[in-house]
């Protein structure tokens, strides 16, 4: 790894973790909204964790194995940003930052395992 799109999807991953930490101290404190705020908080910062942890990968396939899981947990918290704004309990333009944020990571970690499987299983 250390490509350019590898150190901006570190990069991204880190600062949407940053910003789902935030979503969750807001919906805790203001919302009383203890449920889905822990589920959004657990894959939101999971994606960056994972991230993090492809960079140490064994192999090209434990590497791929990592980023896989990376976007798994992006899509799920695509579903639970789409839940809370349904719910109202984040409001449109929050939303949409958000999504477009999600969007970035999910187009970056799809590109990087897609170039990463053409390499093959060094």
């Amino acid at each position: 790894m250390g490509g350019m799109r590898e150190n901006a999807v570190l990069e991204k991953s880190f600062d949407f973790a940053v910003r789902i930490v935030n979503l969750n101290k807001h919906l805790v404190s203001r919302k009383k909204e203890f449920v889905l705020s822990k589920q959004v908080l657990r894959s939101g910062t999971a994606i960056g964790a994972m991230v993090r942890e492809a960079q140490h990968a064994e192999s090209n396939a434990d590497f791929i194995h990592k980023l896989s899981i990376a976007l798994k947990e992006a899509n799920e918290t695509d579903y639970w940003l789409l839940l809370l704004n349904r719910t109202q309990y984040i409001q449109a333009d929050q939303f949409i930052s958000l999504k477009n944020d999600m969007e970035e990571l999910l187009k970056l970690l799809i590109s990087i395992i897609k170039s990463a499987k053409k390499r093959g299983n060094g």
